[in-house]
């Protein structure tokens, strides 16, 4: 009974977003209040547990995301977007042109968020498939995989993050497995999966092609690279050291300050605000300005990761977290390959990864505790699922049609397929990962 009515509660928020069209945060709210009285919780403790959950969950990551937001947009708005891509794409060459566009999804994706990366860097694919008179589908499917592996995959994006705040797990640990993962996943889901989509017919509209700024306005390859990359570097990096670093060693408190995710997002973008900054001739004023923009583009996922954290408290201080783990226990099915399910039907039903992600930590997080796997890999897995098989009710799905300009169908050729490849891929991954870990 208790597990009917948490998919009571589930189904409800389902029914919110796609049929009554409400917003995710409102029918976030409005599922948690509803299973908090389904579930026995007493109507006083409802509001409470609500608020708790909300800001235990953003408490944890309005620092990470906020600040990546600052850090994609700057190094997008001061040209080292531009620049990465104008260098690989000279590396590669016109033969190898896929490849060149998966790599700069995957650099730039980092600490880009998935839709402002797709405003900003399809138009730069259209831009090369003009110059060499190819599909722009051809061109543009790797550098979106990259971009979807990236949002589904790695922190600082908005659910791979918070994921990893829920389960405990090390968020440099989860990058580094991430990456593991994610580059097979790329290339098979990217220039692999391309070579089919060579001949499918793209009429991307003049509104979309990108504003290439003069080469003399772009910053070096060695600054945009290493500043859109610095996350990663000190996420790793500091994870390394404290592997190594006991309890007893004089700077092991200190290197456990810098890889706190916060501290190194918040040294990213302060050495961004210089390096692609003030050193390119951008007053304080105006990057300030940016930064403020960046903040509003992320605002409603800031509120969607608050929803899923009052969801999530509601199911664990009802106890129910609990019974659905030990009910899980019985289930003869790997738990990775049923994170991974659960998420993978939300996603179909709901539309956004960010939702289907976070609403299945809710109803998972207790096996961390109770089975034997690993909290990264749970991250990885849920994340994988979340990318799967985007269709009509994803704005993805949308944006990619309108952006390209091809019919429903070839969306689903070519899009769907494309998303379907990234959650079918990432799952094997994880699954070969779990063999040695």
């Amino acid at each position: 009974m208790t597990l009917f009515l948490v998919l009571i509660s589930i189904a409800l928020l389902v029914i919110l977003i796609v049929w009554a069209k409400l917003n995710p945060f409102l029918a976030f709210l409005i599922s948690s209040i509803t299973a908090g009285f389904l579930l026995g919780l007493p109507p006083d403790q409802i509001a409470g547990s609500v608020q708790k959950g909300m800001g235990d969950l953003l408490g944890d990551l309005v620092i990470v995301i906020v600040m990546g937001a600052m850090l994609g947009k700057l190094v997008a708005e001061s040209g080292g977007a531009q620049r990465i891509a104008a260098f690989l794409m000279k590396i590669f060459g016109e033969k190898r042109i896929t490849w060149a566009m998966a790599l700069t999804g995957l650099i730039v994706g980092i600490p880009l968020f998935y839709n402002v990366g797709f405003v900003l860097l399809v138009p730069l694919a259209f831009t090369v498939a003009y110059q060499y008179r190819i599909s722009a589908v051809y061109v543009g499917i790797p550098l979106l995989a990259a971009l979807s592996v990236t949002h589904g995959f790695l922190p600082p994006h908005p659910s791979p993050a918070a994921l990893v705040s829920q389960f405990g797990a090390n968020m440099g640990l989860t990058l580094f497995y991430g990456f593991l993962v994610t580059i097979p996943t790329v290339i098979i889901a990217g220039p692999l999966y391309a070579k089919f989509l060579k001949n499918v017919k793209a009429n991307p509209l003049k509104t979309f092609q990108a504003e290439i700024k003069p080469e003399e306005e772009l910053p070096g390859i060695g600054n945009s690279l290493f500043t859109a990359l610095l996350p990663v570097f000190l996420l790793v990096g500091t994870t390394a050291l404290n592997l190594q670093a006991g309890e007893d060693m004089t700077f092991g408190p200190l290197v456990k300050f810098i890889s706190n995710p916060g501290v190194v997002m918040i040294v990213s973008v302060l050495y961004a605000t210089f390096s692609l900054g003030l050193l390119r001739g951008f007053k304080m004023k105006e990057l300030m300005d940016r930064y403020t923009d960046a903040t509003k583009d992320i605002a409603m996922i800031l509120l969607i990761v608050a929803g899923a954290g009052a969801l999530k408290q509601i199911f664990t201080d009802t106890g129910v977290s609990l019974t659905i783990a030990e009910g899980l226990k019985t289930w003869d099915v790997h738990p990775l390959v049923l994170a991974w399910t659960i998420t993978a039907i939300i996603r179909v039903c709901v539309g956004s990864a960010t939702v289907a992600g976070l609403t299945t930590a809710g109803i998972i997080a207790p096996l961390v505790t109770t089975m034997n796997v690993d909290p990264n890999l749970l991250v990885l897995s849920i994340g994988a699922g979340s990318l799967m098989f985007s269709h009509f009710n994803d704005a993805g799905f949308w944006m990619y049609k309108e952006f390209f300009n091809v019919s429903i169908k070839d969306t689903i050729k070519t899009w769907s397929v494309m998303e379907t490849l990234v959650a079918v891929v990432g799952l094997i991954g994880v699954l070969i990962l779990d063999i040695f870990i």
